[in-house]
């Protein structure tokens, strides 16, 4: 049992909330039941250590059955020490070091049919998001370009509920890395922005292989980053909304290119 939350290894825990320490050590923070669950379920091979509190949660016996059966450690803690590794204000119990592994742009690319490119994409729960969607509408990779958050920032993780493990993940450099590496894959790449034409659909262009490309929340992208893209699409406001934000245009947009690549918004076949 760790009982000291000043201890050496537990300030080494706490400090994964800061990018500059992710960078260094190559490890990053898994908070909560669920994400810890899917970490170990998903991707165990990631997993060094599982820190929980001694509870009688429903979750508990099936964390420890699962760390287990993959031979990854869990340490027990108290709760005043797992609120000082958790980046939350009130952890629920259980939390997990993780291995950071960014798989190569041209590989999570390659034979891929749909995928999402964030570019400068700052906000954590935004980010999370949109990943959880692409893992929810069957994408096979997400791509954090140029200044996007970190994809393994604490808000982040927990905002995926878990997705972050289902599928792979890349950084790029810069958005041209990714448009490039895009269309050397054969993938058709689309950036959803207000100033493109309204999406249709049961257009031809959302059937074949697919890269989203979503801009930051706040400005979008402009006119040299859209140019960048084989074309510009924007869903329509039937309503008095103002707009749509990142997360929530993304997740339509992800969903819809699903729908048209499995054959569910051409004539006479439902939506």
């Amino acid at each position: 049992m760790i009982e000291n939350p000043k201890s050496p290894r537990v300030r080494r825990v706490a400090a994964l909330s800061r990018r500059k320490d992710r960078r260094q050590s190559g490890l990053f923070l898994v908070e909560g039941p669920q994400a810890v669950r899917e970490l170990l379920a998903h991707r165990a091979d990631l997993a060094e250590t599982v820190y929980a509190t001694m509870g009688t949660e429903s979750w508990q016996h099936e964390v420890d059955r699962l760390a287990s059966e993959h031979g990854v450690v869990i340490e027990r803690v108290t709760e005043p020490v797992l609120a000082a590794m958790a980046e939350t204000v009130h952890p629920q119990g259980v939390l997990a070091v993780a291995r950071i592994e960014a798989a190569p742009l041209a590989e999570v690319l390659r034979d891929a049919r749909l995928v999402a490119i964030l570019h400068e994409v700052r906000d954590p729960g935004n980010a999370g998001t949109v990943l959880r969607a692409a893992d929810a509408a069957g994408a096979d990779a997400v791509v954090f370009a140029g200044e996007s958050i970190d994809p393994w920032h604490p808000k982040v993780v927990r905002a995926t509920t878990g997705s972050l493990f289902h599928l792979p993940v890349a950084v790029a450099p810069t958005l041209d890395a990714s448009v490039d590496a895009a269309r050397a894959a054969g993938l058709r790449v689309l950036a959803a922005d207000v100033h493109g034409e309204d999406l249709d659909p049961a257009a031809d262009v959302l059937a074949g292989p697919v890269a989203w490309l979503f801009g930051n929340e706040a400005r979008g992208l402009n006119a040299e980053e859209r140019a960048l893209a084989d074309g510009a699409l924007r869903l329509p406001i039937y309503g008095a909304a103002e707009s749509l934000n990142l997360a929530t245009a993304a997740s339509v947009l992800l969903y819809q290119t699903a729908f048209a690549q499995r054959g569910l918004t051409r004539p006479g076949r439902p939506v």
